[in-house]
């Protein structure tokens, strides 16, 4: 208390010398640069709880990829979950992440996911631009359109997998 009482004055004085004219905030450098900060972007969804898929069912994913799904699991965090594919040993085969909001956040996620600088251009279905890239354990196919993004990971390194899923997708939820 006493430091308080004891640095009052010092405050008051500084408190007097501001500026009479406000300062002019700084416009973003650009609108892409403000929509890809990463505060503005959602957080990467984890799985938290068993469940089925509601735009891929189980038997549509191990076709695609060519595995045998013993469980599936959802993210929390979303109205459209991302959902998490897993194989016998446990570890997680193929996860769809769904994201409608924003253009800007659509694009940034999807760059994110498969960099425009390394990755290849991906533009199926119809209408929808993005990218894939392999990726340490398979491959990535990430793709946007609007203010919609997927994008959906594989442990297979065809990126035709992740693409056929992408298209199931998209499909089901009428995007």
């Amino acid at each position: 208390m006493r430091r308080i009482l004891q640095l009052a004055p010092a405050l008051v004085l500084l408190a007097g010398c501001a500026p009479t004219a406000p300062v002019a905030a700084m416009p973003p450098s650009s609108p892409a640069a403000s929509a890809s900060s990463s505060a503005a972007m959602p957080p990467d969804p984890r799985p938290t709880r068993a469940g089925q898929c509601p735009y891929l069912s189980k038997q549509e994913a191990q076709d695609a990829n060519g595995q045998h799904v013993t469980a599936v699991k959802l993210s929390a965090d979303q109205s459209t979950p991302a959902c998490f594919f897993y194989r016998p040993d446990g570890s997680v085969q193929l996860s769809v992440r769904v994201y409608t909001g924003t253009s800007a956040i659509a694009k940034a996620l999807v760059d994110k996911a498969a960099p425009v600088d390394t990755s290849n251009p991906a533009d199926q279905p119809a209408g929808w631009k993005g990218g894939y890239q392999p990726s340490a354990d398979g491959v990535v196919y990430a793709v946007a359109k609007a203010g919609s993004a997927v994008i959906v990971t594989s442990n297979q390194k065809q990126s035709i997998k992740a693409r056929t899923v992408a298209e199931k997708a998209i499909a089901a939820l009428k995007l």
